[in-house]
């Protein structure tokens, strides 16, 4: 399948309903917001090649708190723009005084990415199910343009990570991971993604990262690093969007995607 190179600001569609990650709307039409390849097979997206995180509207990300302000939650979302989480977006009512005891700075949550307007004013919410502040386990960081290949086509390399490590795990789609269990199965799982994000384009990738877990001594003989698995294309292309829609049901699905 061709893939078509995209600029920011080129035209993409009509479609504004469709509008996904990497793009943005503007006078009822679709335009790109980066450098990137154009996936339109469900939803308008543009992966981007390389870089920080572009947050886009409806994107579940995880963020750590900047800023407090009487009424605003300021979060870093490891790009070049930072969200607004205000009050009235919190699951529950809380008074200006209580903010800092909720979320202070160097607090991370899961949130969802409510609006991005042209001039990149990040609006976020945490008022779905699902949308909470982090109290335990452990946050690492891979570059966004690895999630696709760490959740897997229909969610089977996060799927086996989970099975193997009995941990938790979330993945933003700013490249930020949330795992939780115990120590030894974190270190391991945290060492599993990182071979992950360092072999991405890796054929075999995923037995790989199984024999790892199991500890098998042949690891490297099976893995061919310079070839580009087959899969690779299509996992980045489509994979991050097979996940529902529902907000509880796409946090449930990277949680514990083989139910689905």
């Amino acid at each position: 399948m061709n893939k078509k190179i995209v600029i920011p600001g080129q035209f993409l569609s009509n479609d504004v309903k469709n509008a996904g990650s990497g793009t943005y709307v503007d006078d009822g039409k679709v335009y790109s917001l980066l450098y990137g390849i154009l996936n339109d097979k469900r939803r308008i997206n543009v992966l981007p090649f390389s870089g920080k995180y572009i947050p886009s509207r409806n994107d579940l990300v995880i963020g750590s708190v900047i800023v407090v302000t009487p009424s605003n939650w300021i979060f870093e979302l490891g790009s070049a723009y930072d969200g607004l989480l205000h009050v009235s977006e919190f699951p529950r009512r809380i008074r200006s005084e209580e903010m800092k005891g909720v979320m202070n700075i160097g607090d991370s949550a899961i949130i969802r990415i409510k609006d991005v307007n042209p001039a990149m004013k990040v609006e976020i919410t945490m008022r779905e199910r699902g949308l909470q502040v982090i109290k335990y386990g452990r946050v690492i960081e891979i570059m966004p343009t690895k999630v696709p290949r760490l959740i897997g086509h229909s969610g089977s390399m996060i799927s086996m990570l989970k099975k193997e490590t009995n941990c938790e795990i979330f993945v933003g789609q700013n490249g930020r991971v949330w795992i939780n269990g115990n120590d030894n199965d974190m270190d391991r799982l945290g060492e599993a993604i990182d071979m992950i994000s360092s072999n991405s384009n890796a054929s075999g990738l995923t037995e790989m990262v199984f024999k790892f877990l199991r500890n098998e001594s042949d690891v490297e003989d099976d893995v061919d690093t310079n070839t580009v698995s087959e899969d690779v294309e299509d996992i980045q292309a489509n994979d991050v969007e097979e996940v529902p829609e529902d907000t509880s049901r796409k946090i449930d699905m990277l949680l514990d995607p083989e139910d689905e």
